[in-house]
């Protein structure tokens, strides 16, 4: 009898803390293909018929360009995402015991279809749009809602938007169409788990080759980090409803043979019709929390020599935008750090004649004195007593003060 097709999917999602690639912390600012950027897995079976396969996985981790620096790291990582997994199913099938097939079955379907309905509804309120919002990187990002009152349905069109570049600010197509997926989720006033259903009002148009939907080898892994942070403004702009936010996750990695650390850190978010940004939160497509500097002190060797509110960084206006911060990391041992970020040339905008927030900073202060700048992206080598300072954006503020 042919094999039962499966009713259920249980997944789990999981972030490496190194999967190789050309800079430790898997973020490299300069890579130009996803070879650079760590092990591609494509299509790989991890477990099979109920065996984890070990030796397979490391002979993939350790047989590249630009290897996992800590193959032991990432195999209970695996483990944890399959755990992860076997529970959901556990749960899952403990759901059916309980209600039955057909119940589970009928529920999954109706919170599918009340939020196509909630994000119906909001579509309803919305008016015809469209922004250009452009990179420091030079690269532009356009979008065009469309409303179709009659359907309540909406078009989602990227046309326009620049093509693939050679720096890894490329997103792929599901990064782009989960950014859309959230704005038009946090337009629903209603309390709705965040699922498929919501795309369903929404036709979303890439072109191919886009930097939206770019094509094999196209370098992304600040697709997922920057470029999702623009996307989400952008269409925040074509709907006319909230200011920019910073419009990055300020992405900093610092590492060697034995360490390998990642953050994100926060700024301001934009202020929207009818309220204030906020200082000092992780924007939109960002949610991680920070390590405490305690923990962080004791598992690397560096200090958190300071970390405080960036005044006046937030765009004035009818309603001002959130501040951004300054984070000082002093560095004990010899490191390689790099930064990801946006928003250090464009500064995030403003809307209805308020003021943009501030472009964000990276520098270094050298143990002797010096200063350097960096720009948006960049790799350094960190020597003892060395300060890297990280200067987060404000959001832009919403409506003229007059």
């Amino acid at each position: 009898s042919p094999l039962p097709t499966p009713l259920f999917y249980v997944a789990s999602r999981g972030h490496q803390a190194d999967i190789g690639g050309i800079t430790p912390g898997s973020m490299p600012p300069h890579s130009t293909t996803v070879e650079e950027e760590g092990i591609l897995f494509d299509n790989f079976l991890l477990v099979k018929q109920g065996k984890f396969q070990e030796i397979q996985v490391r002979e993939i981790l350790s047989n590249h360009p630009y290897p996992a620096r800590n193959p032991d790291q990432n195999i209970a990582d695996f483990k944890a995402q399959i755990a992860a997994n076997t529970r959901g199913v556990q749960e899952l099938q403990k759901m059916v015991n309980q209600y039955g097939f057909e119940t589970v079955q009928a529920y999954m379907k109706f919170v599918q279809d009340n939020a196509e309905e909630s994000v119906r509804r909001a579509i309803n309120l919305l008016k015809n749009g469209s922004f250009s919002y452009a990179m420091d990187n030079g690269a532009e990002i356009k979008v065009t809602v469309t409303i179709d009152k009659e359907n309540r349905s909406a078009i989602i069109d990227f046309t326009g938007t620049s093509e693939q570049i050679n720096s890894n600010f490329n997103a792929p197509k599901a990064v782009t169409q989960a950014a859309v997926l959230y704005v038009f989720r946090t337009l629903v006033d209603d309390n709705i788990p965040l699922n498929a259903g919501c795309l369903n009002p929404l036709e979303i148009i890439v072109p191919i080759g886009c930097m939206l939907n770019p094509t094999y080898p196209a370098a992304v892994v600040a697709g997922n980090v920057e470029t999702s942070q623009t996307i989400v403004d952008a269409l925040y702009g074509a709907l006319g409803v909230m200011a920019g936010s910073q419009g990055t996750m300020n992405n900093f990695t610092f590492g060697n043979q034995r360490y390998q650390y990642y953050e994100t850190i926060c700024g301001g978010s934009g202020a929207g019709i009818n309220f204030d940004g906020t200082d000092a939160v992780h924007t939109h497509m960002t949610n991680s929390r920070l390590t405490d500097p305690e923990v962080l002190e004791t598992r690397y060797p560096v200090l958190v020599e300071s970390f405080s509110l960036r005044p006046d960084s937030g765009g004035k206006g009818k309603y001002s935008g959130g501040d951004g911060v300054i984070r000082r990391i002093r560095f004990l041992e010899p490191m390689t750090a790099n930064i990801l970020s946006s928003h250090r040339l464009v500064p995030p905008f403003a809307l209805n004649g308020g003021e943009p927030g501030k472009v964000g900073h990276n520098w270094i202060q050298r143990q002797n004195g010096t200063q350097e700048n960096l720009n948006s992206t960049a790799t350094v080598e960190m020597q003892p007593g060395d300060v890297f300072v990280i200067e987060t954006p404000g959001g832009g503020g919403f409506g003229s003060l007059s």
